[in-house]
């Protein structure tokens, strides 16, 4: 049987972001630039670890083809264990996370409403603070094989992202209105009186 992209894709559950470069590429260790985002999937969440099981599988039999006509031993698989990997990282803790990347600029969308035939209508979030780590999407993925220097396995693209909601910023980052929601401002000063 023929494996097709529509055996390696998956449309998560929600998910929450992090490390997330989607509206500018970033190199990293001096590699090639890429847009990319961690993706972290509550364990909870058996429906999406399921499908990404699958596509992992459907990715290492379409591999056989670059590997000799066999999956090797060893073949490395995106999704990891936050608890086991990120045990100092609380927003890791009671997930898995795998790692996406792409060479071309992902869709980055939010959900506003839907068509007249009930299907979910989207808007283009192009506000490049709005998609940020921490904040909860639902995210396209396609998962490939590879052969890199005498790596092989399996790696997750990113595709696009749907953002569902707002979250607490990963990274130590506080947002302009926790910074001063409860600071004084003499709203009644003119310019000049500021001034002097």
């Amino acid at each position: 049987m023929a494996i097709t992209n529509t055996d390696t894709k998956v449309v998560t559950g929600t998910v929450r972001l992090s490390y997330t470069h989607v509206f500018t590429p970033q190199s990293i260790d001096g590699g090639d630039e890429k847009y990319s985002t961690a993706i972290l999937i509550p364990k909870s969440d058996k429906v999406t670890l399921q499908k990404i099981k699958a596509a992992v599988d459907a990715a290492k039999e379409q591999g056989k083809s670059k590997w000799g006509g066999k999956i090797p031993a060893n073949a490395k698989t995106p999704l990891r264990d936050g608890d086991e990997e990120r045990p100092d990282d609380e927003a890791y803790a009671g997930h898995f996370f795998l790692n996406a990347s792409s060479k071309n600029k992902p869709g980055v969308a939010k959900k506003v409403g839907r068509t007249p035939e009930g299907k979910p209508k989207f808007a283009e979030i192009t506000d490049t603070t709005e998609v940020y780590s921490g904040c909860y999407a639902k995210v396209s993925l396609n998962f490939y094989p590879f052969d890199a220097k005498g790596n092989r396995g399996v790696a997750a693209g990113l595709n696009n992202i749907v953002k569902v909601q707002d979250g607490d910023f990963l990274g130590g980052r506080s947002s302009l209105n926790d910074d001063f929601s409860d600071t004084e401002f003499e709203d009644d000063l003119g310019e000049e009186d500021y001034l002097n």
